[in-house]
C-alpha cells in the first residue's frame, strides 16, 4: 500500500458511510494533481519524502476529514462563550462560599482542627470547579449544536450588558488590585468616570440565580464533593449534644423537600430568563420561596430535631443568650445555630415584605430599568 492509499483510508475512517466513496474520490484526484505538478516542476519521480511532504501540506487526516463534516467545529463558540464564562464564574463564587462556609462549620464543631479544614476545602473547590466546568462545557456543547440558538442569544436587550461588566470584575487583575489598593469596583480602568446606575437586568440576576441555586442543588444532592464528610459524620458530642446525630436526621427529613425547592427555584429563574419577565412575575416568585423559605427555618426552630438546641420560648431568653455569649467570650454551638435559625426566618420574611412592595409598584430600584 503506497503512501496515498494509507493516507485515504485514514481520512475515510472519519468520514460518515454515505459520503465516504466520493469525498476519497476527490482527494484522491486533487493528491495526484499535486503529486504531477511537483514531478513537471522538478522533471523527475518524486521521493517519498517529498510525498510526505506534500500530504502534510494538504493537512492531517482529522483535519481534513472534519472539513467535510456538519454542524460547528467547536465546544463554545465565540457567540456563547461570554455566557458560558459568566455561568462558571457565577459558579465558582457559590462553590468558594460554600466551601468557606463548611470551614467554619467544621472548625466551630471540632470536627477538624482549621489547618486541616483549610487543605480539605482547597482540594474540594478545585474537584468541584472541575465538575462545574465539565457540565458547563456539556451544556455548551448541546447549545451549540441546536438548529435554533435560545432566545437570549438572539434577542438580546442592552439593559442586559450589565452581564459583562459583572464578569470584568471576576479575573485576577481585579482581584490583585481590590487586595492591594481595597478598589473592588471594577472601574478603575475606565478612562471616562461616569456615574453608572448600580444593579443588572432581570434577565442576567435570573440567570446569575439559577447558575447559583444549581451548584447549591449539585451540593446538598452529592455531586460537587465540597464537604469531605456527610452531615452524619459531621460533629460529635459537644457539652452533651450529640450534633453528628442531629446534623444527619434533619438531612434526612430534608433531603427531598429541600431538592423540589432548589428545582423549583431553577425553572423559576429560568422562566423568567428565556421569556423576559418583569417585576411583578418575579415578586409573585420572590413571595412563594421566601414563603418557603421562612416555613424552613421555622420548622427548624420549632419540630426539626434541631429544636431542642435552637428553641427559646420568649424573647428574653433569646436576647439572655446572646447577652451571655458576648459577656463571657465563649461562642456556644448552641447559641450560633439559633441565632443562623432566627437570621434565616427574619431573611424569608423580609423578602416577602420586599416582594409584595415591588408586586404593588411594579418597580424594583436593584434594577437599571425595571418594567412590569
Amino acid at each position: 500500500m503506497d503512501l496515498i492509499d494509507r493516507y485515504l483510508n485514514a481520512v475515510a475512517a472519519q468520514l460518515p458511510q454515505d459520503q465516504r466513496a466520493d469525498i476519497v474520490a476527490e482527494l484522491r484526484d486533487m493528491i495526484l494533481s499535486r503529486f504531477e505538478e511537483k514531478e513537471e516542476a522538478l522533471g523527475r519521480p518524486l521521493t517519498e519524502a517529498e510525498q510526505e511532504e506534500i500530504l502534510r501540506d494538504i493537512g492531517h487526516p482529522l483535519v481534513v476529514a472534519a472539513r467535510y463534516g456538519s454542524g460547528p467545529q467547536h465546544v463554545v463558540g465565540p457567540e456563547l462563550y461570554p455566557w458560558w464564562i459568566f455561568g462558571v464564574k457565577a459558579g465558582l463564587i457559590v462553590i468558594a462560599a460554600i466551601a468557606v462556609l463548611g470551614v467554619v462549620v467544621r472548625v466551630i464543631v471540632g470536627d477538624v482542627e482549621a489547618g486541616r479544614a483549610i487543605g480539605q476545602a482547597f482540594h474540594s473547590v478545585f474537584t468541584s470547579a472541575i465538575t462545574l466546568i465539565g457540565f458547563a462545557t456539556l451544556g455548551a456543547f448541546i447549545i451549540e449544536r441546536q438548529k435554533e440558538k435560545p432566545r437570549f442569544l438572539r434577542e438580546w436587550r442592552v439593559q442586559d450588558l450589565g452581564l459583562f461588566e459583572f464578569g470584568g470584575n471576576l479575573n485576577a487583575e481585579a482581584v490583585s488590585r481590590g487586595l492591594r489598593e481595597g478598589d473592588w469596583s471594577g472601574k478603575a480602568d475606565v478612562a471616562k468616570p461616569a456615574k453608572v446606575k448600580a444593579g443588572a437586568s432581570l434577565t442576567v440576576r435570573a440567570l446569575g440565580s439559577a447558575v447559583g441555586w444549581g451548584v447549591v442543588l449539585m451540593w446538598w444532592s452529592g455531586w460537587l464533593p465540597l464537604m469531605h464528610v456527610s452531615p452524619r459524620d459531621l460533629g460529635g458530642v459537644i457539652d452533651g449534644v450529640d450534633y453528628g446525630r442531629i446534623l444527619a436526621e434533619t438531612h434526612a427529613l430534608l433531603y427531598w423537600p429541600l431538592i423540589a425547592l432548589l428545582l423549583a427555584r431553577i425553572a423559576f429563574d429560568l422562566t423568567r430568563a428565556a421569556h423576559s419577565r418583569g417585576v411583578r412575575f418575579t415578586a409573585l416568585g420572590d413571595i412563594g420561596f421566601g414563603v418557603a423559605e421562612a416555613t424552613l427555618f421555622g420548622w427548624l426552630w420549632l419540630y426539626s430535631p434541631m429544636s431542642p438546641v435552637v428553641f427559646v420560648p420568649n424573647l428574653e431568653a433569646f436576647v439572655e443568650r446572646v447577652r451571655a455569649m458576648f459577656e463571657t467570650g465563649i461562642w456556644p454551638v448552641q447559641t450560633i445555630l439559633m441565632l443562623c435559625v432566627a437570621f434565616g426566618v427574619i431573611v424569608g420574611v423580609s423578602k416577602v415584605i420586599g416582594a409584595l412592595g415591588r408586586l404593588l409598584t411594579g418597580k424594583d430600584r436593584r434594577l437599571p430599568e425595571a418594567s412590569n
